[in-house]
């Protein structure tokens, strides 16, 4: 079930972050909108030549925090893998945590109240970046998976909208020009938004799926975005389109 208006908010509560210091505030909230436990945003790769990891914004407790980088568990969490997997979300039930390395790993996240649930979805930029967003969550399996479903479109356009916050409130990548985008591909994108399908922007729009397919491509070579919910999001962040 996609809750469009809860998008709206959520989008406008990170556009209002301008400042480094006002990105964790805004997952807090996030957190509550949602009903999760926790939202962290991870830059893996920021696009330049670099062994660390630039930057990362979380709401787990901040002992948790010291302890994952003090002890390197970048090096053995499976989650950091997920950047390696492609585009869609997955969900931590699916990782391999066989070893004793990766099972300590999510034992003493366990210990700091960090939830048995999770999900984190990769995030590719146009210029090399590679990010990781995650939330976590205490509820039992089944409450779980009804949160998880009814809130993983929009997550995956938060996830895209943060990574564009990031970059630019961080000077991680300064928000570069894009080609103004044609009335239909902003309509396509803005129906996309409200969790319509190809099929049905189509309908609304009274033109075919196919052409609904190459105004999203066109959209997203404009935009210089990777997916349809990126340039959704990047769209959004540019003010070219209202969500």
């Amino acid at each position: 079930m996609f809750d469009h208006r809860r998008l709206s908010r959520s989008l406008r509560t990170l556009q209002a972050a301008k400042h480094r210091e006002e990105l964790l505030p805004a997952l807090d909230e996030l957190c509550v909108r949602y009903g999760l436990s926790h939202m962290t945003f991870l830059v893996v790769c920021s696009g330049g030549r670099s062994d660390s990891y630039p930057y990362y914004c979380t709401t787990y407790p901040e002992a948790w925090a010291e302890i994952y980088v003090d002890k390197r568990y970048f090096d053995i969490d499976p989650v950091i893998d997920v950047v390696r997997w492609g585009f869609m979300p997955v969900d931590w039930s699916s990782l391999d945590r066989r070893s004793a390395r990766a099972s300590r790993v999510f034992k003493e996240a366990r210990s700091y109240d960090i939830g048995p649930n999770g999900l984190t979805i990769p995030i590719r930029g146009p210029k090399g970046e590679r990010c990781l967003f995650s939330v976590t969550s205490n509820l039992p399996k089944r409450d779980w998976s009804r949160l998880r479903a009814s809130s993983i479109h929009e997550l995956q356009i938060l996830s895209h909208y943060l990574h564009e916050t990031v970059f630019s409130t961080t000077g991680l990548r300064e928000v570069g020009r894009y080609r103004d985008l044609s009335r239909r591909e902003g309509q396509c994108l803005q129906l996309l938004a409200t969790g319509r399908i190809a099929k049905q922007i189509a309908a609304d729009l009274g033109i075919s799926e196919n052409s609904v397919k190459l105004y999203l491509r066109s959209a997203r070579l404009k935009l210089g975005a990777a997916t349809s919910h990126h340039a959704v999001a990047k769209a959004s962040f540019l003010e070219l389109i209202k969500v």
